[in-house]
């Protein structure tokens, strides 16, 4: 998700990176505000979309049987509970919190800890950035100028190596220096 979701780089950016008896904890930005737009489109969809279906289901649990009733309450559920999911997305928040050589992923979702896991850090090398391109289009093939701005470009990983060998995806970006500047402030705060 850290092409949608971008970690800061600096101290700087005071909203979402902070140092609090000695841990460093980074948070996500948002979403853009276009994407709200997008979102309030779709539940707009989904609102009337029930519109649409909400006689004949009331009047398919009225009159049928149990299986339809069953059916019908599910596919109201259904449509209820999207508009959830979709603000879940918006509300999501991924943190790094660094305190010493433990680096802690965690996941929130409308600010509530929805998962984290703890990982301590290896002695040498703990991070490390590999790029990551998924397979090369035509225009890439081809090599011409006209189709540069066309190429599939794939992005970049921040690594976490562990003290016991695994390696765990940290973030990643389609600008490497963005993560080099990560890997740095992580280094810090070791």
């Amino acid at each position: 998700m850290g092409l949608l979701y971008v970690f800061p780089v600096s101290m700087e950016e005071k909203d979402f990176a902070e140092i609090k008896d000695n841990t460093l904890t980074l948070k996500t930005y948002g979403l853009p505000y276009i994407f709200w737009g997008y979102a309030f489109a779709v539940i707009m969809m989904i609102l009337f979309m029930f519109l649409a279906v909400k006689a004949p289901i009331l009047k398919l649990m009225a009159l049928g049987d149990e299986t339809d009733s069953l059916l019908g309450y599910s596919l109201l559920s259904f449509i209820g509970l999207l508009p959830i999911f979709i603000l879940a997305y918006f509300f999501y928040e991924k943190r790094i919190i660094k305190k010493s050589e433990s680096l802690t992923l965690e996941y929130r979702i409308f600010g509530l800890k929805f998962f984290s896991e703890t990982f301590i850090e290896a002695k040498e090398n703990p991070y490390s950035i590999k790029p990551y391109i998924s397979s090369p289009n035509l225009a890439r093939m081809k090599g011409d100028e006209e189709s540069l701005g066309f190429q599939n470009k794939g992005y970049f990983i921040l690594w976490l190596n562990t003290l016991d060998g695994k390696k765990i995806n940290i973030d990643r970006h389609s600008r490497k220096a963005d993560l080099i500047k990560l890997e740095e402030l992580l280094k810090q705060y070791s």
